[in-house]
């Protein structure tokens, strides 16, 4: 019985009338599954914790990969050395830095192509040397002699670079400090810088200008203050890793550069990131920067 009723299905919707489809299997035709694009790897120079910079980047990303189609992906170097291995190896397309890291990324081959304006609507930035308000050995630059010195990075260049410079030209040189540090751990070290100085476990701190702005809730502002600051120095800057495609980069550049701070959906997005906007950079742009380092000696 159930062999009949399975001929007779098989046979359901046969007949004489129906046409014959031949097929000829020597023609085939091989179907490939369309390959996704590689994902194109952005990173903002670790100077605040990795929590901050994906909030300070994530619309900027967001933005950038709808107005250009491109897979780009927030990537989290720890510390500023492996940041610059990490462009150099290929690891990084395209790379946001303080100028002094800049200038060895160009060394292996990065080549700058926009930079951000401050949201005081300069495309520069200071570096600020901070101690505690109620320290009374500290009142001016010379008073820094023989005090305890954090700084945030031997590459940071606000957080150490800059001052440096400011020390120097107030006749004060790495061997008149009693001791100089550096923030510790992978990323968060301007934070880090506030937070010791706040504590009092060092005289004097040296930041980047902004950063007393993003730590506010971890202190009271009024504990610190800002000693001096530095004369300005172009500001921080993109740059994409040697070899990357140009019709990339020109897609990215041109859509930063549309970011209008006048309509208040992009205005958000680059105030979030701490710009005012983001314009056209070459490396010319950095010869300051070039000439400080000189001057210092520094490698």
């Amino acid at each position: 019985m159930v062999l009949l009723l399975a001929a007779a299905l098989s046979c359901a919707g046969c007949g004489d009338d129906e046409p014959v489809v031949k097929v000829d299997l020597n023609k085939r035709e091989r179907l490939m599954a369309p390959k996704p694009l590689e994902a194109i790897t952005y990173a903002y120079l670790p100077q605040y914790s990795h929590t901050i910079s994906f909030q300070r980047h994530r619309a900027l990303l967001k933005y950038l990969r709808t107005a250009t189609g491109l897979p780009l992906r927030q990537i989290f170097p720890d510390t500023f050395d492996e940041h610059i291995k990490m462009v150099q190896r290929g690891e990084i397309d395209i790379s946001y830095s303080n100028p002094f890291v800049y200038l060895q990324l160009a060394k292996v081959g990065a080549t700058a192509f926009a930079r951000s304006v401050e949201p005081s609507g300069k495309p520069d930035f200071r570096g600020q040397v901070i101690c505690r308000s109620d320290n009374p050995t500290i009142k001016s630059i010379a008073d820094c002699k023989g005090k305890r010195w954090i700084a945030v990075d031997p590459g940071s260049a606000g957080g150490y670079l800059f001052p440096l410079g400011l020390f120097y030209d107030h006749g004060i040189h790495l061997h008149d400090f009693a001791e100089v540090d550096f923030a510790p751990g992978p990323g968060g070290k301007q934070e880090k810088v506030v937070l010791a100085v706040h504590a009092g476990a060092y005289d004097i701190g040296t930041i980047r200008k902004g950063t007393l702005d993003v730590v506010a809730q971890k202190i009271h502002r009024d504990d610190i203050r800002i000693l001096a600051e530095t004369r300005p120095y172009p500001g921080w800057v993109y740059s994409a890793r040697q070899g990357l495609d140009p019709e990339v980069i020109r897609a990215v550049a041109s859509a930063m550069f549309a970011l209008d701070p006048d309509n208040p959906d992009q205005a958000a997005i680059l105030g979030a990131a701490g710009m005012r906007r983001i314009i056209p950079a070459r490396d010319e742009d950095y010869e300051p920067v070039r000439e400080l380092v000189e001057k210092l000696g520094i490698q």
